[in-house]
């Protein structure tokens, strides 16, 4: 990989790692489903009209826009907004990677080799750990339950994006950004209620409006953009290890923000996954290098 493309990988996990403190912010103020439908709205809406559609079948956009906006952000912001510390998100939802590969088996027959498999065993282990830790209330193991869902949906995205070809990748974010706008708020209307909705939208207040624009600029338009052009031109192996900084980034500013702190348990778990998740990237190269050895 490229020196710049190298820092594009890295301007992104700094978005994508503040991102949860943004999103926890804003569901603070608005409901956490229209925000999200909201975050769609200004992603494609204003700048559809700048950017001619890519040259991919409509099902693919359909596809990917259902599981990157829908699936994953109908999970991830009402799961935050029930209380899911943002660092912790921010590491669970790479369980991604996991499930990414356990699609690709299924789906395109692609093979695991025994590390990364032993490093998914590992990472699922240390999400066991925290979920038996929260499992002592409804309150605590269900927004944990919603933030595995919607890593399968960004799995399943993961999935679709590989038969992607080489495309303007701010146009399929800005093309792809419509299809999740009409769920997301349909499911607002009838979860949250038009009176809620009035209310956030009648009187936005600064910290609704930041929370709007960094989700829109920041995370989709930029960040969301970033990974799809590196996606699109470097394999998966090259790529992937960039997201091992995300909850690096996530758990350091909701801890400077937000003060949050997790549980010993939670703690042991966390470091499971981040350790399932190094092995799933460099256990192949480790294994090789002792083999060489």
């Amino acid at each position: 990989m490229s020196l710049p493309h190298i820092l594009l990988a890295l301007v992104n996990v700094v978005l994508w790692g503040f991102n949860f403190v943004v999103i926890k912010l804003g569901v603070s103020d608005v409901p956490p489903l229209f925000l999200s439908s909201m975050r769609y709205v200004f992603s494609s809406l204003p700048f559809i009209l700048f950017f001619r559609k890519p040259d991919v079948p409509w099902k693919t956009i359909i596809l990917f826009g259902m599981t990157i906006g829908f699936g994953q952000f109908a999970l991830l912001f009402p799961a935050l907004k029930l209380g899911l510390p943002a660092g912790l998100a921010s590491l669970v939802l790479q369980v991604q990677a996991f499930f990414t590969m356990v699609l690709a088996a299924v789906l395109l027959g692609e093979k695991a080799g025994p590390a990364r498999i032993f490093g998914a065993a590992v990472a699922f282990g240390g999400l066991g750990v925290i979920a038996v830790d929260r499992m002592h209330a409804a309150t605590a193991f269900v927004p944990l339950l919603m933030c595995v869902g919607a890593a399968l949906s960004w799995a399943a995205a993961n999935i679709v994006n590989r038969g992607v070809s080489k495309v303007d990748p701010i146009a399929f974010i800005v093309w792809t950004s419509l299809v999740p706008i009409v769920p997301l708020f349909a499911l607002s209307w009838i979860v949250e209620g038009p009176e809620a909705i009035w209310a956030a939208a009648s009187s936005p207040s600064p910290a609704a409006i930041g929370s709007i624009a960094y989700l829109v600029f920041g995370a989709t338009l930029i960040g969301a953009s970033i990974w799809s052009f590196l996606m699109a031109r470097y394999p998966a192996a090259v790529v992937a290890p960039f997201s091992l900084l995300v909850p690096v980034v996530g758990m350091a500013s909701a801890a400077i923000v937000f003060h949050e702190r997790v549980s010993g348990v939670e703690t042991i778990g966390a470091a499971l996954i981040a350790l399932g998740l190094v092995l799933n990237v460099f256990g192949g190269r480790i294994m090789t290098a002792l083999r060489v050895k």
